[in-house]
């Protein structure tokens, strides 16, 4: 099983990348969200993933940190939602705002995504609600915070801060590099 890779950018297109590690290319599943925060085309590119194969395919799915590969598990585990269904739930936005959709009951946290009707999504976050209470607090929360409050500070709302921040790669630790890049993710939504 293909648990991480790591590896140059050689190709992307609207639902995948591939990339090279080593001289060999493989095809890696993004969310809309990891597509449009990754680098560019021949930049260095770390991904956790899941491998799953069928009888007829082994495709990869990739993640920017591990926080967002578990969730994509447990979505994926879930009885009518297999894995392109779990990506581009995963994509909805910022895994946190998702968990507080689904704790909240809101109806609408998967509108819009194809197969999902309002009374699937109630049966998938009644299904989610016990698990997800299991996640764990990020462990940068010191780092994330004052990340958080600068770009606050500097002007942005709380929501897009946080929303920018999660969108930032995990091997990027130090607060002025987090809010360095998290400005750049803001730069290109304006």
């Amino acid at each position: 099983m293909i648990a991480y890779l790591s590896g140059k950018i050689i190709a992307e297109r609207e639902k995948f990348i591939i990339l090279d590690v080593n001289g060999v290319g493989y095809k890696v599943f993004l969310s809309q969200k990891t597509l449009y925060s990754i680098p560019q085309i021949g930049q260095n590119l770390k991904l956790f993933c899941f491998h799953n194969i069928r009888e007829n395919a082994m495709d990869l799915y990739g993640f920017l940190d591990e926080k967002e590969l578990e969730f994509f598990e447990i979505l994926n585990d879930i009885r009518g939602i297999g894995p392109k269904a779990a990506i581009e739930i995963s994509s909805i936005g910022p895994l946190e705002r998702i968990k507080d959709k689904i704790a909240a009951q809101d109806g609408n946290v998967f509108e819009g995504i194809p197969g999902i009707g309002r009374k699937r999504a109630m049966a998938i976050m009644m299904e989610l609600s016990g698990k997800i209470k299991n996640f764990a607090a990020p462990k940068r929360a010191a780092v994330l915070d004052d990340a958080e409050a600068a770009l606050v500070n500097l002007g942005f709302s709380r929501q897009d801060a946080k929303d920018a921040l999660n969108q930032v790669p995990p091997d990027i630790q130090d607060a002025e590099g987090r809010i360095k890049t998290a400005l750049r993710i803001l730069g290109r939504e304006s």
